[in-house]
């Protein structure tokens, strides 16, 4: 399996893949290097709250993606359509104005860009679509799960027309651990759209600021993989984008040690895994927390055949699953 991070700027100040120095440190913990490293951006970047005068749109991130490669991790790059600094409410960056080609000039040349990089890399575009937290959401900034399928499908239709086919396109819902999956299926651009399919998962824990009963991994993970694997896209490929646990350093050295032994035992279509190595709204999500966290991961790395940074030579699109 493949597996990675995505880190925030805690120890440096500077999140990788523009500081490496987090991306050595972990390795140096878990006794192996990282074959995915996650980082994002967005379309544009404004100084001024829906202002789309005060906007850049800064392009495809070649330098970061030729520092991933060279560490010999695949670029993991999750992209929105939409602007920083983000809010749930953007009119400027709704759905429907991806749609009426508002904003094709700066995703041509986007993708042209990737193109001219050449590259293999997961894109993991416009996430959690099924909750209501994104402007790019279904439920949110005045879109509906049918422009979230139409806009995705323009997008990726931009990048093949531009000659950008060394992405792989990764669709990835937030789990419904309460079963509630019946609705996913009307956010899937449908298979020739998509490569791998994915699962962004949270243990929240006890907390002040999103309260949630403790959840082991399997009540997190089970109805959306089954969903997936089952109904909506079976024999695609599965990654989880985004995997973390809060909580007490025991109790969250516990979770990892389970959720290292049901990947294994019980989720055969998940191959590859990207840790949330960062603080969020004051949780300690990242696995340098406690020694006993890291240790945990460390032993859930050798118990499972996962990879290393061994993929700078990497040439195959779609990026294949390990076997």
């Amino acid at each position: 399996m493949y597996w990675g991070a995505w880190f925030g700027p805690q120890m440096t100040g500077e999140e990788p893949p523009w500081n490496m120095s987090p991306v050595t440190s972990l390795e140096q913990k878990v006794g192996k290097g990282l074959s995915l490293l996650e980082f994002s951006a967005p379309l544009a970047e404004c100084t001024e709250p829906n202002e789309l005068a005060s906007c850049r749109f800064p392009g495809f991130p070649t330098q970061a993606m030729q520092t991933v490669r060279e560490y010999g991790a695949i670029p993991f790059f999750s992209w929105t359509t939409t602007a920083t600094p983000e809010a749930v409410e953007e009119p400027e960056f709704q759905l429907s104005d991806i749609l009426s080609h508002r904003y094709d000039r700066y995703i041509k040349a986007f993708a042209k860009e990737a193109a001219a990089w050449g590259h293999p890399f997961f894109l993991r575009f416009n996430w959690e679509m099924n909750g209501n937290w994104f402007p790019w959401a279904g439920a949110a900034n005045g879109n509906s799960p049918a422009e979230f399928v139409a806009a995705w499908r323009r997008v990726h239709d931009i990048f093949t027309a531009a000659g950008a086919t060394n992405a792989t396109w990764v669709w990835c819902p937030y789990a419904e651990p309460n079963g509630r999956t019946g609705s996913l299926a009307r956010y899937y651009p449908g298979n020739r759209y998509v490569d791998w399919t994915c699962i962004d998962a949270y243990n929240f824990g006890a907390n002040t600021v999103n309260p949630r009963p403790w959840r082991s991994f399997d009540t997190l993970l089970r109805p959306t993989y089954r969903a997936l694997t089952t109904r909506i896209a079976p024999g695609k490929p599965v990654v989880l984008g985004e995997l973390a646990s809060n909580g007490p350093a025991a109790r969250k050295a516990r979770w990892i040690r389970q959720m290292f032994s049901s990947i294994g035992r019980a989720y055969p279509a998940v191959r590859g895994l990207v840790w949330f190595d960062r603080f969020d709204r004051g949780l300690s999500w990242p696995l340098e927390s406690s020694r006993g966290s890291t240790g945990a991961f460390r032993s859930g790395l050798r118990a499972i055949p996962f990879l290393g940074n061994q993929f700078s030579q990497l040439d195959a699109s779609p990026i294949p699953a390990p076997r």
